[in-house]
């Protein structure tokens, strides 16, 4: 995983147990099976063959065999391989291969609750209210609306209208609420959003009625 505009970094796993030589190696990365994204080749890095959107966003650690990314945007998500050959009588031989799938992360902004109307709030009219979250990848799980009073937590799940920027692939989240206010009881109302197992959950500041 790589947070977006960061480097990521993709590992060969390649131990060189025999400790060979670096001239001695063809190291080459590719993303599927066309895009060539880094090449060192007989201990030079050669660039005739890369794909034109990684020219000059790659190194080559060869201490770590591990190819850093520059700049990671949403594009390069994908499946990366790493194949080295060796110089063997001549003609070279594959010697090592390895896979490694890169997931870009984007920060989502903390959830925000609005107000969809105005004017003053009566006991037992509906309260309509909206939560919002914008610039994340990726797509977030699901929204979820928090009902707070006299020591007791309601869970509400409601609709989440999802958006995606054309050119950014940023995802803006909505989700709207209507529900009778409260009569006599302070209530606090939140919501959740979820990102997905390994990346937790935002949740908005507290809307106090």
């Amino acid at each position: 995983k790589s947070f977006l505009n960061h480097t990521a970094n993709l590992s060969c796993y390649f131990p060189n147990y025999q400790k060979t030589d670096i001239k001695d190696l063809r190291v080459f990365w590719q993303k599927g099976a066309v895009e060539v994204v880094h090449e060192v080749y007989y201990g030079q890095e050669k660039h005739d063959n890369l794909s034109p959107k990684y020219i000059n966003r790659t190194k080559m650690d060869m201490d770590k065999w591990t190819l850093q990314l520059l700049n990671a945007r949403i594009v390069d998500e994908g499946q990366y391989t790493c194949i080295i050959q060796h110089r063997d009588k001549g003609s070279p031989k594959v010697i090592h291969t390895s896979e490694c799938l890169l997931n870009i992360i984007a920060n989502y902004s903390q959830p925000e609750i609005a107000w969809l109307h105005t004017g003053e709030l009566k006991p037992n009219e509906y309260l309509n209210l909206s939560c919002s979250s914008s610039g994340g990848y990726p797509e977030p799980k699901q929204m979820t609306w928090l009902i707070s009073h006299e020591n007791k937590t309601r869970r509400l799940m409601r609709h989440m209208d999802v958006s995606q920027d054309a050119v950014t692939k940023l995802y803006n989240v909505t989700s709207k609420l209507n529900i009778t206010v409260p009569t006599n009881t302070p209530t606090n109302i939140s919501c959740l959003l979820h990102l997905g197992e390994q990346l937790g959950s935002l949740v908005s500041v507290p809307l106090g009625i």
